[in-house]
């Protein structure tokens, strides 16, 4: 199978078999940034936009590192100084700057859909990189290289997601792939940040902690987002940390070997604490290192598709 997409809006519409792809081509590129030289040609003369409506530090970073080390020119757009805040739409400003003649959009935004309105008002590739509450396929594909390089397979393993399943883009885009890929997916939280009926897309509930860590191969923890909540999903901080955050009380409820992830920013004593943080079976620094490799990869693929 070959790929054929030139957008990357999510992991909902992939299969197994593109998601794969996208792995394989992320581990051929991963020794490229072991090099002396971190540089290949494969998008010289192609131009890539950063299109981000909203705070990103890790994201957008890797974007423009990947971008770079593939070769192409990268824009990085600034909302501030930009005719958004005149009142131009996002399909104008995306019009306007293809007519410079770019080749992908990177494309972060509030509003779940902004990706995909944008992709089909232009011929440029565009790649989701976070939208609303909807997904964040690169980071979960980060995710799933992660998992993998650490087990040598994803299939027949217990991941455990933990925190803000209801406004969590980067949960539903692991358990779109994490299902896909063979693993059984629980998550966990207070039932305020569990979404109704989520059992249909293939996960199991557990509002248990030390139930939910039981047998766990990956316990993937979420950051509280405070920014998108309107109104208060647990009564406070301390009793969200007494019942849910992880530090080494709990490593009492789980296998002697796990391993433990975070998609940061981490909220060290909220979510998780330092000690737990840090530890060896941590692949919290080693995701951001492979968020690299993954978004060459998925640059490579899709803007090759453009003419």
């Amino acid at each position: 199978m070959k790929w054929n997409k030139k957008d990357l809006l999510g992991l909902e519409d992939l299969s197994r078999e593109e998601i794969e792809i996208i792995l394989e081509t992320a581990r051929s590129f991963k020794e490229v940034s072991a090099r002396p030289v971190k540089k290949v040609p494969a998008l010289r003369g192609k131009t890539v936009v950063n299109l981000f409506f909203e705070p990103s530090t890790r994201t957008k970073t890797s974007f423009e590192l990947a971008a770079k080390r593939l070769s192409a020119d990268v824009l990085n757009f600034e909302v501030g100084t930009s005719s958004i805040s005149k009142g131009e739409t996002i399909v104008d400003t995306a019009r306007n700057i293809e007519a410079m003649k770019v080749d992908c959009f990177i494309v972060r935004h509030s509003v779940s859909g902004a990706p995909l309105v944008i992709s089909k008002n232009v011929a440029a590739a565009v790649i989701n990189a976070g939208d609303g509450c909807h997904e964040h396929p690169t980071q979960a594909l980060l995710d799933l290289f992660t998992i993998k390089e650490a087990f040598g397979k994803i299939s027949g393993l217990k991941v455990t997601i933990i925190g803000d399943i209801y406004h969590s883009r980067v949960a539903r885009s692991n358990i779109w792939g994490l299902g896909k890929l063979g693993a059984k997916i629980v998550v966990c939280g207070p039932p305020t940040l569990i979404p109704n009926n989520i059992e249909k897309i293939g996960v199991s509930v557990c509002y248990s902690l030390p139930e939910a860590l039981k047998d766990a191969d990956i316990v993937y923890l979420l950051r509280i987002q405070k920014e998108r909540q309107q109104e208060n999903f647990f009564p406070s901080q301390a009793e969200y940390r007494k019942f849910f955050g992880f530090d080494s009380k709990r490593i009492n409820c789980t296998k002697k070997k796990f391993f433990l992830m975070h998609p940061g920013p981490i909220n060290r004593g909220l979510e998780i604490s330092t000690e737990m943080a840090e530890k060896e079976n941590s692949l919290i620094l080693q995701q951001v290192t492979n968020g690299i490799a993954v978004r060459m990869a998925v640059l490579y693929l899709t803007v090759r598709q453009i003419q």
